[in-house]
């Protein structure tokens, strides 16, 4: 089996001489994959370089809906997406912070104010 799956035992009922039928019961594990909606929410308010992070965000709570929903091939689908998204806001808002802090420095370097 599995490893989503676990597997609960015959369930046992009072004690008789007669032979019960007994019942499995197969239950699937709680999904537990991130749908990315906290760094998504960050990036939104923090790090939008070219709305990505409300792109990222509009992805995340996609993924969190359709795991709701119980697809969880969809649900992997949109949290890849929203993590792609998330890392492209993240990697372009630093180095436009960088470039920045490059451009305000070397114009204090040279003296023009």
């Amino acid at each position: 089996m599995p490893k989503e799956q676990q597997v609960m035992g015959p369930l046992k009922g009072p004690h008789s001489s007669t032979s019960a039928p007994t019942t499995m019961i197969n239950m699937p594990a709680e999904i537990s994959m991130p749908d990315h909606v906290i760094w998504s929410t960050f990036n939104a308010l923090f790090l939008n370089f070219c709305c990505l992070g409300f792109i990222a965000y509009a992805h995340s709570v996609k993924s969190r809906d359709r795991k709701m929903v119980g697809d969880v091939t969809g649900a992997k689908a949109y949290a890849s997406t929203a993590k792609c998204l998330n890392i492209c806001a993240l990697v372009f808002s630093i180095i436009m912070i960088i470039v920045f802090i490059a451009l305000y420095a070397s114009k204090f370097s040279y003296g023009a104010f």
